[in-house]
């Protein structure tokens, strides 16, 4: 696994698009310092772009790979060589080097703005590791859609529609349901649905982080409770990872189990 692990990753190290990702990133992050000059603005102004566009990127990123190396991945699967470890050293490579980009592409700016020197780097750190969680749990999923279709206009489909349903849809649906239900006790209803959405985890995450939990009102207090104490930061951090594994091991479950 580690040989076609380094193999996907070169490659997509090599591949222009992870250049124009990175250097996206690194002009974004540029920017945004020389506007605001300002390192806590920033990071706030970042996490309304990462929540959104790193999701989508490493959804649409990791069916295109997939599909775009179908044929190679079949000469692999001739060979003596794990179904799982074909199907999960290409998904590390290509969260690796999507993960890679971002953590530079926004790193370098701000270290050279003096980040070692600020208070908000324990903020910005927080920002790259959601951000590095989201890489992996969308990769995931897009390799767990594009595995389950053989046809390439239906996994594209399915892999944005998860996305639409995930940072959009599921809000919606959530405040509906809040408004609907706001006689009743909603406390553990609305940790729980937080919890299922990876996206509104990572921005609730970094809202109390950033000490602008005030600003989403009883709600935000609910969540300061929970999130704000090391149980709650735990727990979110735990979810995070099941969001990561689950999707990794259903894709090694249905890798040994596909007839290519």
């Amino acid at each position: 696994m580690l040989k076609i692990l380094k193999y996907s990753f070169y490659d997509l190290m090599r591949s222009r698009w992870s250049y124009v990702y990175f250097l996206f990133y690194l002009a974004l992050g540029f920017v945004l310092l020389f506007l605001n000059n300002d390192l806590s603005k920033a990071v706030i102004t970042l996490m309304n772009v990462i929540i959104v566009l790193v999701p989508l990127i490493s959804t649409i990123f990791g069916v295109m790979y997939f599909y775009n190396s179908k044929e190679f991945t079949e000469l692999l699967l001739a060979q003596p060589l794990k179904r799982s470890s074909i199907f999960l050293g290409q998904y590390l490579g290509v969260a690796g080097s999507l993960t890679l980009s971002l953590v530079l592409g926004l790193g370098i700016p701000f270290v050279l703005y003096g980040l070692f020197k600020s208070d908000t780097i324990w903020d910005f750190s927080l920002l790259l590791i959601t951000g590095a969680f989201l890489t992996f749990i969308f990769a995931a999923l897009a390799f767990n859609i594009a595995i389950s279709n053989e046809n390439k206009i239906k996994g594209f489909g399915y892999a944005v529609l998860l996305w639409l349903f995930l940072a959009v849809i599921y809000d919606g649906l959530f405040l509906m349901s809040l408004i609907l239900f706001e006689e009743y006790p909603l406390d553990s209803f609305s940790l729980a649905a937080i919890m299922f959405n990876p996206i509104d985890l990572s921005r609730t995450l970094i809202l109390l982080k950033l000490d602008i939990s005030a600003l989403l009102g009883y709600t935000g207090a609910i969540f300061n409770q929970f999130f704000g104490t090391y149980t709650g930061l735990t727990v979110s951090i735990t979810t995070l990872i099941l969001w990561t594994v689950l999707p990794i091991w259903r894709l090694a479950y249905k890798a040994r189990r596909k007839d290519f």
